[in-house]
């Protein structure tokens, strides 16, 4: 869901190669490299928010596997900012950090710079068969990683709008109506830059579904209504957040009115109580889902030592009781990437704010809408950039 900015509250308001390829021509697979003879020091950078998720599970990874792992630092930073930083310093062959958390923004980026170890099929005897294991969605989302990260957490995501009732009372159920609204109410409605926002980016590309575009995989030559109408809407934008978070406080604070958000980014802030809880969600005319996962990736020049105990870490964190913990307070609503994984299964507590903060309308929404996967990695480095520059750059 985006890169979220989680430090708003304890946690934030909060094809690829997959499977078992042979590796030549005798059929045998690559062996992952020798576990270290004393434990490490792993470095964990997340830059989509999903920390929050999988936290608790890499907390026990370390409880229960001292012999491999001492100690577990973790650090933040956006989405955009990464890349640069892991090219310099494989660059500098000096890779300080480990595994990285992040979302469809940084897998394209990343892939578009080489910066990834390909974890399928070099090591897919040591990791698990993404068939074997995934929800249908979560497959589809790892598929597009092409083998360089691992999904671990996937949702149906959006594109939903979000408001309040007392401040709304009709809300826009077009996006036609939802353009007329925020030309009466100019600087009302507001969404943060998709290269850096989960509900940003899955606006973006839901849209060209709801406005019946030639192409909605292709935002080079099939999204004309969609960077037309991103434009026009972008006139009663008074800025774009650079993270989702500062959404929901405007949303909280009442300083906007209507907000993109997601499932996750609709309970989650509700259950921290940054935005009222009484807020409610609307989806647009020709709605589709657009679906959004969280990956686990290991930057070029990391270790033999370390890339041992990485492969075991991502393995215990596919696990079901681990992925139990990824419903977490709604965030990434639900949560679980593999399959059999029930909420029964999640902590009492995840259980408690689902129930009085979830919405019954999603499980039919999820069960009848289409469940799109999202645009490639190189076209979404190519629909980030085209934002940036045509619709962002327009508003400071």
């Amino acid at each position: 869901m985006d890169t979220f900015d989680h430090d708003l509250s304890r946690r934030l308001v909060l094809g690829g190669i997959a499977g078992a390829a042979a590796l030549g021509a005798t059929g045998a697979r690559a062996q992952g490299p020798a576990l270290p003879r004393s434990p490490i020091t792993l470095n964990v950078i997340d830059v989509g928010g999903a920390l929050a998720l999988v936290q608790k599970p890499l907390d026990n990874f370390r409880a229960a596997k001292p012999n491999l792992v001492s100690r577990m630092t973790f650090t933040k930073a956006p989405a955009p900012e990464l890349p640069g930083k892991i090219k310099a310093m494989q660059d500098a062959r000096r890779v300080d950090l480990d595994l990285v958390l992040g979302g469809m923004d940084v897998l394209s980026a990343g892939i578009d710079q080489q910066l990834w170890v390909p974890l399928l099929p070099t090591y897919a005897s040591v990791l698990p068969k993404p068939e074997d294991i995934y929800l249908k969605g979560a497959l589809d989302n790892h598929n597009l990683g092409q083998g360089f990260g691992m999904c671990m957490v996937y949702y149906p995501s959006g594109p939903l709008l979000e408001y309040l009732p007392e401040r709304v009372r009709t809300p826009p159920t077009s996006a036609e109506e939802l353009l007329a609204w925020a030309k009466a109410n100019p600087n009302r409605f507001l969404y943060a830059r998709p290269a850096n926002s989960g509900p940003g980016r899955t606006f973006m590309m839901g849209l060209p579904y709801i406005l019946g575009d030639s192409d909605p995989k292709d935002p080079v030559n099939g999204w004309s209504k969609t960077w037309a109408y991103l434009k026009e809407l972008g006139r009663y934008i008074e800025y774009y957040p650079g993270g989702t978070g500062a959404t929901m406080k405007e949303l909280g604070e009442g300083s906007r009115d209507i907000i993109v958000t997601t499932t996750g980014w609709d309970i989650n802030p509700r259950v921290l109580g940054i935005v009222p809880k009484a807020a409610r969600i609307q989806t647009l005319k020709g709605f589709h889902w657009v679906s959004d996962a969280q990956f686990m990736f290991v930057p070029k020049g990391v270790g033999d030592d370390k890339l041992a105990v990485l492969l075991e870490l991502i393995k215990w964190v596919l696990s079901p009781a681990q992925q139990a913990y990824t419903y977490d307070e709604g965030y990434f609503y639900p949560g679980p990437a593999v399959k059999d994984v029930p909420l029964s299964m999640a902590p009492p507590e995840s259980q408690a704010a689902i129930r009085e903060f979830g919405r019954p309308e999603y499980d039919k929404l999820i069960a009848e809408v289409p469940v799109e996967t999202p645009i490639n990695p190189d076209k979404m480095v190519l629909a980030f950039r085209r934002w940036d520059e045509e619709v962002g750059s327009k508003r400071a």
